[in-house]
């Protein structure tokens, strides 16, 4: 049976998971590739205390070991990885650059980095747990880097068969959300839908079906049509 270690970070934020909730990875990393909700494990490398400049790495190996470090800590794609190996490397060099490029190759060979599973998971986890609609998740994996087939691939079948109405509705709730009493009360759930990735005819619909008066829906309307041009 594998050894297991205790994984004190969020696997996509960074961020510490909540007293109660304890969560496990297995040290092996060859098992933990199988897991795609799991980045690979590698042995700790002391890096130095935060502040001041990184310490620069030399060595494949050495930038290996840190490259599975990080991904161990929380899962990234490609483009988020070479951010930050070059900020390990003398990355204006052809040494740097070609360490930068050995290791994410070498990643890749061992299924650690793979953009396509990295946004099918990123896709099928903010849906399930943050309830976003997909243009946030679009505009998420753009961000962090991941070519555009990937992205139109990957949420297109996360959200396949997703009812947008129903999880704009799920985010409401998730958030405490509840029907607006005034105009300001509704403009403010209309942004935050908005932000949360969910399209403005959604929005109209769930606002209408709150019996939201004409005059506030056709000034939220305005201001829709004022942001597209």
């Amino acid at each position: 049976m594998p050894r297991l270690t205790y994984l004190t970070r969020d696997v996509w934020s960074g961020t510490r998971p909540r007293r109660g909730t304890p969560r496990f990875y297995p040290s092996d990393p060859a098992k933990a590739a199988k897991n795609r909700l799991f980045a690979p494990v590698a042995p700790r490398y002391r890096v130095g205390m935060g502040f001041g400049r990184p310490r620069k790495l030399y060595t494949e190996d050495e930038l290996y070991q840190y490259a599975v470090g990080a991904l161990g800590r929380r899962m990234r794609s490609v483009a988020e990885l070479k951010r930050l190996l070059r900020n390990r490397v003398e990355a204006d060099t052809e040494i740097g650059k070609t360490l930068v490029e050995l290791i994410i190759v070498r990643l890749k060979d061992r299924g650690y980095l793979n953009d396509a599973k990295f946004a099918a998971d990123y896709s099928s986890f903010r849906r399930d747990n943050e309830k976003f609609g997909r243009r946030r998740v679009i505009t998420d994996l753009k961000i962090k880097g991941v070519h555009g087939e990937v992205i139109e691939k990957a949420v297109d079948s996360a959200y396949e068969d997703v009812s947008e109405e129903k999880l704009a509705r799920d985010y409401l709730r998730r958030k405490r959300l509840q029907k607006p009493k005034d105009q300001k009360g509704t403009a403010r759930i209309f942004r935050q839908l908005m932000r949360a990735g969910f399209g403005s005819k959604t929005i109209f619909t769930i606002l209408k079906k709150w019996d939201v008066d004409d005059e506030t829906l056709t000034t939220l309307e305005s201001e829709t049509l004022d942001q597209a041009g």
